[in-house]
């Protein structure tokens, strides 16, 4: 028996459990954008997938709506792989477990990919369908959306004739999305040596962190482990003679990271009788270990104090302590890597003065690995304002030149003006007020949509982006309301009978 069976709607949902069988992280995507393409050629349906995996299907209108407009309906295939530490499941390769809690829909350890599966189930459901009233629709799913926008910024426009596009990229019912900030990625490389050390070894990790989406939650300032991390290792640096053996944290550059953790080898550490090292043969172990709990368990209580009220279970956990030889990198090398850590900058940088409590610019370092010589740190940077966007992208750039690595900027994409004049959004507000007698809210957002890189490449585009409720976006706990889900399906069809 299907999990989403007895849910409605029944099309909507039986295509939302199909693409929740497939693995689609961002850069994992053959497989659903082959499953798109085989529901096109299924139905005889005029479609294009190119070579980055983008897939446009197009259903010319129903009888009697031959000389209405065509309309865009836009999301992306491409997910946040989030999943709760200990989890077995390999996402990669294994699709999603789904489960209904009342009106939630959820997935079991994982993130669910509501965001942004919801807008190809939609969009299935539409072009399946025999009974709805429609104008021609050009279904536009583009891929790796979560890193950098990636599909969009590719895609051939070519075979789409319409100016009016309706995105449903986003989260919350009622919200008529028109305007989003521009972004950038940042990638600060950091490059290394290892050599074979002595000295006692250990992991050390920030965890119990809510997480969250860079872009919807950057305000609520809740903890970035990646930055926690740094801050953690540079007060053991005040302690102890540290070397580097490997650093993790984050999935995204667009997600807050909820964990961060680094293997570290400590070579020597502070006591009454000043600097106690390995090699000396003067190290106690048991004088370190408590040391080194000292300190963690008085930052843990400082950390839990300063977030009482944004992440009240942050953690800092200690493991795998012993005394080895392994390959590291050095204490002067390992301690200008922290440095760099500790100092970046996150958060809200400024607030928008046109628009009350939307933020304007901010920026989240998401992604830290070390691989083939490199430590990698990513950093998603938000803007409304290109000026602010290209000044804190400067400061990263600079922060990297000062730490002896080198900066890379990838991913940039414009923002999406807010349009004073527009009749799409003119036609969704009077359907709006019609179906439940009430004002919908217009909003720009901090986060990104596609919206403003298709405006870029269709003139005169006229672009609302509209969605349902989902909560916890971008983490484990993510959810999408049924209810809401059926109310909004509703609402397109009449969206699509009236246009």
């Amino acid at each position: 028996m299907r999990v989403l069976e007895n849910l409605e709607p029944k099309d909507v949902f039986y295509y939302f459990e199909e693409i929740s069988k497939i693995p689609h992280e961002s850069g994992n995507i053959s497989q659903i954008s082959d499953y798109l393409t085989g529901f096109a050629k299924e139905r005889n349906l005029e479609h294009y997938q190119d070579d980055d995996g983008n897939v446009i299907i197009i259903k010319e209108a129903s009888q009697g709506y031959g000389d209405h407009e065509p309309v865009i309906l836009q999301g992306h295939m491409d997910m946040v792989a989030v999943k709760k530490p200990g989890s077995s499941i390999d996402m990669k390769r294994e699709g999603l477990k789904l489960k209904v809690d009342g009106d939630r829909l959820m997935a079991v350890d994982t993130s669910l990919g509501g965001d942004d599966g919801i807008a190809v189930a939609y969009g299935l459901a539409l072009l399946a369908g025999d009974n709805y009233k429609h104008p021609r629709i050009e279904l536009v799913v583009t891929v790796d959306e979560e890193v950098g926008m990636n599909g969009a910024r590719v895609l051939d426009v070519s075979p789409l004739k319409a100016k009016r596009l309706v995105n449903l990229d986003s989260e919350e019912e009622g919200i008529f999305l028109s305007g989003c900030a521009g972004g950038a990625r940042v990638n600060i490389n950091y490059p290394y040596v290892k050599k074979e050390r002595r000295g006692f070894s250990f992991e050390i990790g920030i965890c119990g962190l809510q997480g969250g989406h860079s872009g919807e939650e950057i305000d609520k300032e809740r903890g970035n482990a990646i930055c926690l991390l740094g801050r953690v290792l540079n007060k053991l640096l005040m302690k102890m003679d540290l070397c580097i053996g490997n650093m993790e944290g984050g999935v995204a550059d667009n997600a807050i990271p909820d964990s961060a953790s680094a293997q570290i080898l400590i070579t020597g550490y502070e006591n009454k009788n000043g600097r106690q090292r390995v090699q000396q043969g003067e190290f106690s172990e048991q004088e370190c270990i408590a040391l080194l709990k000292h300190t963690c368990d008085k930052l843990e209580r400082e950390l839990k104090h300063e977030l009482e009220d944004k992440d009240k279970d942050v953690r800092i956990e200690i493991k795998a302590m012993q005394m080895e030889e392994t390959d590291v990198i050095e204490e002067e090398e390992s301690k200008k890597l922290v440095c760099l850590i500790n100092s970046l900058p996150y958060g809200v940088q400024a607030m928008s003065s046109a628009m009350p409590g939307l933020v304007e610019t901010s920026l989240n370092p998401g992604l830290l690995h070390m691989k083939d010589g490199v430590v990698q740190i990513g950093i998603c940077v938000r803007s409304s304002r290109e000026g602010a966007k290209g000044a804190v992208i400067g400061k990263l750039i600079s922060l990297a030149h000062l730490a002896g690595a080198q900066p890379e900027v990838t991913g940039e994409y414009p923002g999406w003006t807010y349009r004073k004049e527009s009749p799409l959004r003119d036609k969704m507000i009077e359907i709006y007020q019609r179906l439940y007698h009430e004002e919908p809210v217009i909003r720009a957002i901090h986060a990104g949509v596609e919206c403003g890189l298709l405006a870029d490449k269709i003139p005169g585009l006229d672009c609302v982006s509209i969605g349902p409720d989902m909560k916890n976006i971008h983490t484990a706990e993510e959810e999408l309301s049924i209810s809401s889900t059926e109310r909004v399906w509703k609402y397109l069809l009449k969206l699509l009978e009236v246009l």
